[in-house]
């Protein structure tokens, strides 16, 4: 079997195009759950994603295989605390893409401790964090835009 490159490097305005059509994939924007109520407005996408890229606070880098854009990773602050979120375009999934892109990335952001945040039927996801070192350290509630209902979501953290 083929060893796939898998590959970070600073977000570009370029790259929100791609990440536009990403999550714009039903069954991935479901197990994400938690997205904008607007996500399919993608001038409201772009101008709001471009304002991250400028925003000092947030660290975006766009997820690479094979040179090709497979998804984005980044840290940013929710009420003083830093977290992780990512998004692997579909094509690339169960090929172990996250697990390396997130490994690569806790290098390059020495931010800890560090939370991700997961829907409680994500296991691809619980999978990942786990295999980054994040430990559960508990539950919340929230309104899931993708879902239409309040759902459970686990809080992982890595310190």
């Amino acid at each position: 079997m083929q060893q796939i490159q898998v590959n970070l490097r600073p977000t570009e305005k370029a790259d929100l195009e791609f990440f536009f059509q990403f999550q714009l994939d039903e069954e991935a924007g479901y197990l994400a759950a938690f997205m904008p109520e607007n996500h399919t407005d993608k001038e409201a996408y772009v101008e709001k994603y471009t304002r991250f890229l400028n925003d000092p606070t947030i660290h975006m880098q766009t997820i690479l295989v094979d040179e090709i854009i497979a998804g984005s990773i980044s840290k940013f602050e929710r009420e003083g605390d830093a977290e992780i979120t990512y998004w692997i375009d579909r094509r690339f999934w169960g090929k172990g893409v996250a697990t390396t892109a997130l490994k690569n990335f806790l290098i390059l952001e020495n931010t800890r401790p560090i939370l991700g945040r997961v829907a409680f039927d994500n296991l691809g996801s619980q999978r990942v964090l786990e295999r980054c070192g994040f430990v559960k350290i508990g539950t919340d509630k929230g309104f899931a835009n993708a879902r239409q209902t309040e759902i459970e979501e686990f809080i992982y953290k890595l310190t």
